[in-house]
């Protein structure tokens, strides 16, 4: 799983191993389950009558699970890829093999610790690079 998906590159300290292993046993006994993992980052620039009116970057992360028996769906979520919330979501989620309904958000109340290396493909080119590559832009299109 974490191999074929390069996800140590998303979280690279989060135990994958044991997150496979916590998975593997949330879908045991279930009629079928499933995984979303988000890793996303993008960035905008708005540029108007000639100059940058503003610019935003966002990142976002977390993943999803769902595990189905029967007629019953249990789900799990968090904001962060750990294998804590993983092992809670997981057992949230796999509750719906006990007959139980489930639904949990797994996401700690805060995070602790850096979520994201210093390195951000985003910024290569450099702010400025991309900034005059829209006014050469907008110079051409005027």
């Amino acid at each position: 799983m974490a191999d074929g998906l390069h996800l140590p590159e998303i979280a690279p300290e989060m135990d994958w191993d044991a997150a496979q292993k916590i998975l593997a046993e949330a879908a045991n006994g279930a009629d079928d389950g499933e995984i979303f993992v988000e890793d996303s980052r993008t960035e905008s620039f708005f540029w108007d009558d000639g100059r940058l009116k503003s610019a935003s970057f966002d990142a976002a992360q977390g993943f999803g699970l769902r595990v189905v028996a029967g007629e019953r769906a249990g789900y799990g979520h968090a904001s962060v890829l750990e294998t804590d919330a993983i092992e809670r979501a997981a057992e949230a989620a796999a509750s719906v093999k006990l007959g139980r309904d489930a639904a949990l958000d797994a996401s700690p109340a805060r995070p602790n610790r850096q979520l994201y290396a210093d390195f951000d493909p985003i910024e290569a080119p450099a702010f400025t690079a991309k900034t005059d590559l829209l006014a050469e832009i907008d110079a051409y299109c005027r």
